[in-house]
């Protein structure tokens, strides 16, 4: 075991040596796009150059990101235990958390920055990064316990507190690791995107604005590797930690859905219809009380019925309509394309971990690059190499999306009994007749998961690109409504992509369990 490691970390060092070595000839014979991709000398030299530039920048950065971090997750920690307590609790608050997931930080920054002051715009988006991802895999480590040793517990006279705190919360230690592993780049993300557009004087966001228009490659590669070297960091601090902790590595995937609440089912139908109302309403309660609690005037602030009101209730109405709509029909299209071309690329390249192991060995520095360079870093580079066309919105959505999707169907891939397998390799059947009729068919959950992660993604990858680089579709005109100060549009512009993102991940929902339920499969929650 320990040769196999040692062959696989001096492969993966000696692809990443050749990948570098090409990258430094390419870029010195600017072969792409006439110099967008220097060398990676290059891109030291100007680092050296404006080294006096990064500590205050990287400072308020991993300021308000490791502040973010640690506010989101006590409340995500705090209200996975308070949901497996009381699962009707998690069941009510299922619309929000969900919210939550699918919330396009493009489209909330321009609203925190509204309503908050100082650094908080940034802390607030860093935290709500990561709230779901870490409330999943509480969610998930407390609820898969061994259930002898809570029995143990129960007989002494232990109650369902004792019970979390030595049964539950312990053995939950592993998935709430992995979820902290994830987040921390999340987070890192978040507090870039409120500096980008939060117009304050320090963090890695507002450099990179600020360089935007002195077109030097080399000075943007420079914001972005460090940007990916801070969020790579932090993934790399909780792996260690994780890895010291528990004694060993554990491969977990984070539910993408909140799971069902036990006993919702023998609960009269009135009481059903009323939580799934409540389920429904919640999201807006905390959308109301957040306005009312932050103070923010009316002129700026815009309540659920605000945004209503400017859109079916004043003059205007007709034009901001038009707006809306206009704008939708540029960005959906392209959400679509891209989520499939995603998930697309996502399934070829887990075909091929099966097939060809050597390949994904080689390919998998490559996507970790892209998985830890936050957007906004990345998208300016991808503009000086591709231009402002729609080519870079799908380069941008697919980077996006085809990561996660390809771990879950890699698992999918991976969780095939091995006793199942043996039937088509007794009749001599080849890898890809054995993958065609059992291993892809028996990842079919994983698929309609991976699916309902990539939905969110996709919209912000494309909201992004249109924000930073083609100039049309949602993400400019909420880039637009910022700089007419046309407050009722950007809180409409916001409420809209969340509905979007709702909706397309529980319409795919249905789907899923439908499907599934017809072949008798159950979901990947």
């Amino acid at each position: 075991m320990a040769n196999k490691f040692e062959f696989l970390r001096s492969a993966l060092f000696r692809n990443l040596a050749i990948l570098l070595l090409a990258w430094e000839f390419v870029g010195r014979m600017d072969w792409v796009a006439g110099g967008a991709l220097p060398g990676l000398t290059e891109i030291l030299v100007q680092f050296w150059a404006d080294r006096g530039d990064y500590p205050g920048h990287v400072a308020a950065t991993v300021y308000a990101s490791t502040l973010g971090f640690v506010v989101g997750n006590v409340v995500a920690i705090g209200a996975g235990i308070v949901f497996v307590l009381f699962p009707t609790l998690m069941r009510l608050t299922r619309g929000f958390n969900i919210a939550v997931f699918a919330l396009p930080p493009i489209a909330i920054a321009p609203i925190l920055v509204l309503t908050l002051s100082g650094m908080a715009p940034r802390v607030a988006l860093a935290a709500l990064g990561v709230y779901f991802v870490t409330m999943s895999a509480t969610v998930v480590g407390l609820s898969q316990y061994d259930t002898r040793a809570a029995d143990v517990v129960r007989a002494y006279g232990g109650k369902d507190w004792l019970v979390m705190k030595f049964v539950r919360l312990r053995g939950a230690v592993p998935d709430i690791l992995s979820g902290l592993r994830i987040a921390a780049p999340n987070a890192v993300l978040g507090a870039i995107l409120a500096e980008f557009g939060g117009g304050g004087r320090w963090g890695l966001g507002t450099y990179l604005l600020g360089s935007l228009g002195r077109g030097d490659p080399a000075r943007l590669w420079g914001i972005g590797l460090v940007a990916t070297l801070i969020a790579g960091l932090s993934y790399l601090v909780f792996a260690v930690i994780s890895t010291r902790t528990l004694g060993s590595t554990r491969s977990v995937t984070l539910n993408t859905a909140i799971p069902d609440a036990d006993g919702d089912a023998d609960k009269p139908v009135l009481v059903r219809v009323a939580i799934s109302a409540g389920a429904v309403l919640f999201p807006f309660i905390v959308w109301w009380g957040f306005i009312k609690l932050s103070g923010v005037p009316d002129l700026i602030a815009k309540t659920p019925l605000g945004v209503v009101q400017y859109l079916f209730a004043t003059d205007t109405s007709h034009i901001a309509r038009a707006k809306l709509w206009a704008a939708l029909m540029e960005t959906l299209p392209l959400t679509a394309i891209g989520m499939i071309a995603g998930l697309s690329f996502a399934f070829l390249l887990a075909i091929s971990a099966r097939i060809f192991p050597g390949f994904i060995r080689t390919f998998m520095p490559i996507a970790l690059v892209t998985q830890t360079m936050p957007l906004v870093a990345l998208t300016p580079l991808l503009v000086l190499i591709l231009g402002r066309g729609h080519s870079v919105t799908l380069w941008i959505t697919i980077s996006v999306t085809f990561f996660p999707a390809f771990v879950l169907l890699v698992q999918g891939i991976q969780r095939v009994p091995h006793s199942v397998l043996d039937l088509p390799r007794a009749y001599g059947a080849s890898a890809w007749n054995e993958l065609r009729m059992v291993s892809i068919p028996a990842a079919l959950p994983y698929l309609f998961a991976a699916t309902r992660l990539t939905v969110p993604r996709a919209l912000l990858g494309v909201m992004i690109a249109e924000w930073l680089a083609t100039g049309t579709g949602l993400g400019n005109l909420l880039n637009q409504s910022r700089g007419y100060l046309d407050y009722a549009m950007i809180w409409t512009v916001a409420a809209v992509s969340v509905c979007l993102s709702v909706v397309f991940y529980y319409a795919v929902l249905i789907v899923e369990r439908r499907t599934l339920a017809r072949l008798g499969m159950q979901a990947v929650e």
